[in-house]
């Protein structure tokens, strides 16, 4: 039997992969109950090695570039130098992410496009000249620079494709993910970075990009790039090689007038994507997964909240880790922001059993809802945590809607 899915952004929801679907007749059932109403599902993704613990064929997914698991219009991308790939350990389904969603949707699940738009090695090596590029002139090649105009078309394309393909009714939301540059933080093949203890002031240093179009950027914010490039050279090396730890905010390390200029370029920037986004994504919710502290890079995009100037729905907060510490940040973004903050929280921490009461918490703290991260790479024992955490909420969201207020009482 087919359900109407829910068009509410204010149930919870899930992450999942495609391949965490397809091929599994189950595997929609399950998801919805888990007790939550909405999916992100997995429209462009990047290299990862995935375990499938639910598939009934099977165990594990290498997925070796990062790829669009929707079909290409080759004619769209035609002269374009950065373009998506298709997945090649899925020819058998060329459609996967129709194919995902329709089966979600046969559950009443509401479905939300997952797109990560700077992350991608194999189209970093194509153009390395779009890639970040830190102050010594090293390139960062899974890392696109979305400063660089390509680099905004490309990802506006990519919008553009899935949307001509889906319309706002099928998926009627967008989580970006990466919609701005990721830094010097990244899982490598056969990382080795640990070893150097760097600092946190330290590692943002080294995410600063100082390509051709991050220095015109940072110039006409108010700061000269090449000074930046040498302060940031002499700060990272005296940490590197005499062990003097860098300060922990950019305005320490390179002075309040640079660390601003660069911020507002990178705020600047976002703003610009997001709003190119939403002009060829007409009648879709941009959930964009942000970071509070503008100072941060990566697959959350480092924002001052309070003044974005960008189209987006909503925030989406990453709320992992240090239960205290998460908390307090998504009070402080609800407090800030223009915009709902819905909590991205993690199923694979080390105490799942907990779960029920972080939610209850963040819900607390002002959280519009809950995104869980991932219900495709959940042990059976995470996926009763999630279950029971939403139970939990469903008796809270009752209780409030038959709990009479003071002045209706009255």
């Amino acid at each position: 039997m087919t359900t109407e899915p829910s068009g509410s952004a204010d149930l919870p929801g899930t992450f999942a992969y495609t391949w965490d679907l397809v091929g599994d007749p189950a595997a929609a059932e399950r998801t919805a109950s888990l007790g939550v109403g909405a999916v992100v599902l997995q429209a462009a993704y990047h290299s990862v090695r995935a375990m499938t613990p639910h598939h009934p064929v099977h165990r594990t997914v290498h997925a070796t570039h990062a790829a669009a698991y929707f079909p290409l219009d080759p004619h769209q991308w035609r002269g374009s130098r950065l373009r998506p790939s298709s997945p090649s350990w899925a020819v058998d389904t060329p459609d996967r992410f129709g194919t995902a969603a329709s089966a979600l949707r046969s559950q009443g699940l509401r479905v939300e496009a997952w797109l990560v738009l700077t992350h991608s090695t194999a189209a970093g090596e194509r153009a390395p000249d779009l890639t970040v590029c830190n102050a010594f002139d090293e390139r960062y090649g899974y890392a696109l620079c979305p400063a660089q105009p390509e680099v905004r078309a490309y990802a506006t394309q990519l919008v553009r494709s899935f949307c001509e393909r889906y319309d706002a009714v099928e998926v009627p939301a967008l989580m970006l993910e990466a919609c701005g540059w990721l830094g010097f933080e990244h899982g490598s093949h056969h990382e080795k970075t640990a070893g150097a203890d760097l600092s946190r002031g330290c590692r943002d240093l080294l995410s600063v990009c100082l390509c051709a179009a991050c220095r015109t950027g940072i110039e006409a914010a108010g700061a000269d790039p090449t000074a930046v490039a040498r302060t940031v050279r002499r700060t990272v090396d005296a940490e590197m090689r005499e062990g003097v730890r860098a300060p922990g905010t950019l305005a320490e390390s390179l002075g309040e007038r640079a660390a601003e200029a660069l911020l507002r370029h990178r705020q600047s920037v976002i703003e610009s994507l997001t709003r190119q986004i939403a002009a060829v994504a007409p009648g879709r919710e941009i959930l964009l997964m942000a970071d509070a502290d503008p100072q941060t890079t990566g697959p959350d995009s480092g924002l001052d909240l309070g003044g974005f100037g960008g189209r987006a729905t909503a925030f989406v907060l990453k709320c992992w880790g240090d239960e205290n510490r998460a908390v307090t940040l998504l009070k402080e973004a609800v407090r800030d922001s223009t915009r709902p903050v819905i909590a991205n929280v993690s199923v694979l921490d080390e105490h799942p059993d907990e779960l029920a009461g972080r939610v209850a918490r963040l819900r607390a703290a002002g959280a519009q809802t809950i995104r869980y991260y991932h219900a495709g790479l959940a042990s059976p024992a995470r996926l009763r945590a999630l279950r029971a955490a939403n139970a939990r909420e469903a008796v809270r969201a009752m209780t409030e809607a038959t709990t009479p207020t003071a002045e209706g009482a009255a």
